[in-house]
């Protein structure tokens, strides 16, 4: 895009979380000179989330604000202002203060947390997603209540990770049989199950919530009958991506409800893109579409959009998944997309603290989860990057540095 037509579009990013943020700065990082908006729902300075469960639920940072001069990168900022529509032949977005026009237009609004049916409005019943969500969360642990976490998947762990640290009694409501059973296979979760228990947390499994009752103390009625009490519920049971506001655009969504955008992650609609957790991608690395709600993606997938808009010389989007998570005094990596691979190596013994577990597709390394092993997950992620092949009885031996089992 020449100089002259980039002064004159004006981009306008819906979303101020991670992938909005950055597909402004990567704009500007990429010499694009014409205005760009950034609109953001919530009224707060745009923030980073990982820290919501960490340091700023526990009282030990009182925010997580991104570094970043909006104003001297020349990045209007729309901030606590909802998006209700896309009226695309016109190049408008409906707001509540009104139409807002757009030459190319962005979509990165994210993803709202699934609600626990039959709880919405109850006192005491929490989410945790957003600054003021981990705001009211924080005197729950100041004053050590009895918490129940409906989900045993990695908010939920890393929840009630920081809840027993702050001394709470905790309980995890898990429908499954086990921790994460919807993002990893059962011999890789099953020994993670071990770690609720060790740190004073009780994990209960084939268990759901029938109704949760409010009070002082509240109970949570299991069931089976089973009644917990619970002066707060935490609810962690999923994500789903956050398009409701593009209804009736024309613009394509996939069963999910995620956009379904191109491999330079451009959507069905002329002028409109689509980034992070509330779009899908397809990969050509692994051989169909992706939906990836994690950090990193909302990261990387900026610089493709930017690329595109300002004509740059750019590949596909096609990165290798990546995303960690700190519980129970483990940190926890995971890289790649394990579902089309035909062998699992263990590196180490589940039962100590750490070791990993490789993946394999006809030989070559497809995913790489690490516990407490960063150095197997750094060489694992270079090798499923480039496709190598390795030997996976070198492989499997946790004395044998990863990059050294390549063949």
């Amino acid at each position: 895009m020449s100089e002259q037509k980039q002064a004159q579009q004006h981009v306008v990013i819906v979303g101020a979380g991670m992938a909005g943020v950055q597909t402004a700065v990567a704009l500007r990082e990429q010499g694009f000179t014409g205005p760009v908006t950034l609109i953001g729902a919530e009224p707060h300075q745009p923030y980073d989330r990982p820290p919501l469960s960490k340091a700023v639920l526990l009282g030990k940072a009182e925010g997580s604000a991104f570094d970043i001069d909006f104003e001297g990168l020349d990045i209007e900022l729309r901030l606590g202002l909802d998006v209700t529509g896309l009226r695309a032949a016109d190049h408008e977005i409906d707001t509540e203060s009104g139409p807002v026009r757009y030459d190319v237009l962005v979509v990165a609004t994210g993803a709202h947390p699934v609600l626990l049916p039959g709880t919405e409005g109850v006192p005491g019943v929490h989410l945790l997603r957003t600054l003021d969500d981990a705001v009211r969360l924080g005197p729950v642990l100041e004053n050590r209540h009895d918490v129940v976490v409906v989900g045993a998947g990695w908010i939920g762990a890393e929840f009630a990770t920081a809840a027993r640290s702050a001394g709470c009694a905790v309980t995890v409501v898990e429908a499954a049989d086990r921790p994460l059973a919807g993002a990893l296979p059962a011999e890789v979760t099953t020994p993670m199950a071990e770690w609720y228990g060790e740190n004073g947390a009780e994990l209960l499994t084939h268990a759901r919530v029938d109704t949760v009752e409010p009070g002082a103390p509240g109970r949570v009625v299991l069931a089976d009958g089973r009644e917990l009490p619970a002066d707060a519920v935490v609810v962690g049971i999923g994500a789903h991506p956050a398009t409701g506001w593009l209804a009736g655009s024309g613009i394509a969504l996939d069963p999910s409800g995620a956009v379904t955008a191109d491999e330079r992650l451009r959507t069905s609609l002329p002028d409109v893109y689509a980034v992070g957790d509330c779009a899908s991608f397809p990969s050509a690395r692994y051989g169909h579409r992706l939906l990836v709600h994690h950090w990193d993606n909302a990261l990387q997938g900026p610089r493709t959009v930017a690329a595109t808009i300002t004509g740059a010389e750019s590949g596909p989007y096609d990165p290798v998944p990546y995303f960690w998570s700190e519980q129970f005094g483990r940190f926890v990596q995971y890289a790649g997309h394990h579902a089309d691979a035909d062998r699992l190596l263990w590196r180490g013994d589940p039962a100590e603290p750490t070791w990993s577990v490789l993946w394999l597709r006809a030989g070559v390394p497809v995913a790489l989860l690490a516990v407490g092993r960063p150095r197997d997950l750094a060489q694992g992620r270079r090798l499923i990057e480039n496709a190598t092949a390795v030997d996976p009885v070198r492989a499997a031996d946790p004395s044998v540095p990863l990059k050294a089992a390549a063949v």
